[in-house]
């Protein structure tokens, strides 16, 4: 009996023995599956982090290489821009809300006779003059206007403006711009062309003068001459006297004529210099207090006129010379611009009154007791007809004519 129960007993503890056995083989599969379902999940999230981070890194290299394709762009804009700021030929100035200068295009620089780097960040007023402080105190918008205005090496100019407020990109005003254009040639060209006419009118009535002259004084002229022969003594030096007056009308009529003659022109290369230094050598030999001062370089030939510019060039000579009675300097220079040839001649004399010098291309006009006020109009019609200009400067050291000629 105690037999049957303990082998009950034992069998039974073996059957708890294998059901313990296996729940704890389950337990430990169960276990294990969720150990492996967990370390796949955690390499399921190693694994797309590294991809994430991967690609974070391109789109990091692609956004690095546009961020150095804009800059590059922008460097580039700016360059362009600042390129067609500096080779406009009008001048450009810009200013801040303040008034202050921000910026000077080269073209500003030249016109106005300024220094972009030594009036950077000043106020206007502070280096530029009036009119135009004005303007830009008053802030007004100007779409075309045209003033005179003085640089700082004491030259007057023409300027042609355009003043209008500076906006950014949101439309805000951020300053002011100035844009401006020399004028001064095209106005002395425009002031000339004005006296070309004026003289061709004024030419015509001189020519039907010196010719009605002209006849009556060939009659005198003849008579005086008959006179001369038959006259006695007493009467011979009134006679004379008569004969040189002549003399001098009739040169006076053929300066008429040659002033109201069309300038019909005989082009050919014509060496200037020659042509002047043969004008200065005639004109100063019997002249030894002048100096002439003439500049070795920058006189290519020219296309014109070589009879008619001698006649040009001997007046202005005479009249330089003439202005310095007690000698000095005759200074002739010559440079190529545009072109053109521009020969300026300086001469150390008295100088020309301001009241007298916007007449003194009028014909008939003169300060000279003996002269007939047409060597300088005659001058500006030879002149003109080459497609020239001539303008006169003038203070109590001396006189310059500036001669512009173009080079074909």
């Amino acid at each position: 009996m105690e037999i049957v129960l303990y082998s009950s007993i034992l069998l039974i503890g073996i059957i708890v023995v294998l059901y313990l056995f296996r729940l704890l083989m389950r337990f430990y599969k169960v276990k294990k599956s969720l150990e492996q379902k967990d370390a796949s999940k955690v390499g399921f999230v190693v694994d797309t982090f590294h991809e994430l981070v991967s690609q974070l890194k391109e789109k990091e290299k692609e956004l690095e290489v546009l961020r150095k394709k804009a800059e590059d762009r922008a460097i580039a804009i700016e360059g362009y821009n600042e390129n067609i700021l500096q080779s406009v030929p009008s001048g450009v100035i810009s200013f801040d809300e303040e008034m202050k200068i921000t910026k000077v295009n080269q073209a500003a620089e030249r016109i106005l006779e300024v220094k972009s780097e030594l009036i950077a960040g000043r106020h206007h007023s502070e280096v530029l003059k009036k009119p135009v402080t004005d303007f830009l105190s008053d802030r007004k918008v100007i779409e075309r206007g045209e003033i005179t205005y003085t640089t700082p090496s004491g030259k007057r100019i023409w300027l042609g403006l355009t003043l209008s407020p500076l906006k950014d990109q949101k439309g805000s005003t951020i300053g002011q711009i100035l844009v401006f254009t020399d004028l001064t040639h095209l106005k002395a060209i425009e002031s000339q062309m004005e006296l070309r006419d004026k003289l061709v009118s004024l030419g015509e009535i001189s020519a039907g003068i010196a010719h009605e002259l002209r006849n009556p004084m060939g009659v005198i002229a003849g008579y005086t001459k008959l006179l001369s022969k038959k006259a006695d003594a007493v009467l011979q030096p009134p006679v004379e006297a008569i004969s040189k007056e002549i003399a001098v009308m009739d040169r006076i009529i053929s300066d008429f004529l040659s002033f109201a003659k069309p300038a019909e022109l005989s082009v050919s290369d014509t060496d200037l210099k020659a042509v002047i230094k043969s004008c200065v050598t005639s004109v100063t030999a019997e002249r030894n207090d002048i100096t002439l001062d003439l500049s070795a370089e920058g006189w290519p030939s020219i296309k014109g006129d070589e009879v008619l510019l001698r006649q040009a060039f001997i007046n202005l000579v005479q009249n330089a010379v003439e202005a310095m009675p007690q000698g000095g300097t005759l200074t002739i220079r010559a440079g190529v611009a545009q072109k053109f040839l521009d020969i300026s001649m300086s001469d150390t004399g008295h100088g020309i009154s301001e009241d007298v010098r916007n007449k003194i291309f009028l014909p008939f006009f003169t300060t000279k007791e003996k002269g007939t006020g047409l060597g300088l109009a005659i001058v500006h019609k030879i002149v003109i007809s080459h497609g020239g200009s001539i303008s006169v400067e003038s203070s109590n050291k001396g006189t310059t004519f500036r001669i512009r000629l173009p080079l074909a």
